[in-house]
């Protein structure tokens, strides 16, 4: 299959998908390498960057890849659907969702030290809503490691995580980093 065919028979699949595909997926329905799906997408993310007239952009992070609208269209977009994050959204789900979206991956009990409170309730309710997803945490099999969504970036019009404001500066603070080591100083003196 040319490269031209590869990168419209893409289009269609996120098109008709609505859902975050995988890679590997996607490598094998269209039966191309990894490095050759990498450059279809690099260029297929070029073209809607570049065409300001295009209402779509493409979000992806290590494993998938989902077609989204742009930001730049969000009010026409909310008429017609409702946006998640509008949904009775509590301030302190708001936190949560901010502290996954700027430090990720993290822990639980991490987001707990940051916030002074439990918040296995509310990850539960954005997991829930398809804002965060969850994986196995290596440094501690009994416990999760947090991410945000591919949703959380498509309700967002975000192409990656690094396009959220002050993305460099705030996942890389150093208050955290303290705070997050004074709550494990006062464990260790607990146990």
């Amino acid at each position: 299959m040319s490269h031209t065919a590869v990168m419209s028979a893409l289009e269609s699949l996120l098109f008709i998908s609505g859902e975050p595909l995988s890679l590997a997926r996607l490598g094998k329905i269209l039966q191309v390498s990894k490095a050759e799906l990498t450059t279809v997408i690099d260029q297929l993310t070029k073209k809607y960057r570049d065409d300001s007239g295009s209402g779509l952009l493409l979000i992806q992070d290590e494993k998938s890849i989902l077609l989204a609208t742009k930001p730049s269209n969000l009010l026409f977009v909310e008429a017609l659907t409702k946006s998640t994050l509008q949904e009775n959204m509590s301030k302190a789900a708001l936190e949560v969702l901010s502290i996954i979206a700027y430090r990720a991956p993290i822990a639980r009990v991490d987001i707990d030290a940051i916030r002074g409170v439990n918040c296995s309730f509310t990850l539960r309710n954005l997991l829930l809503r398809d804002l965060i997803s969850r994986e196995g945490n290596p440094g501690d099999s009994r416990g999760y490691l947090y991410r945000p969504s591919l949703k959380f970036l498509q309700v967002l019009g975000l192409e990656n995580i690094a396009r959220l404001p002050d993305y460099q500066v705030l996942s890389e603070d150093e208050r955290l980093r303290l705070i997050l080591e004074e709550d494990m100083i006062k464990e260790t003196k607990t146990e």
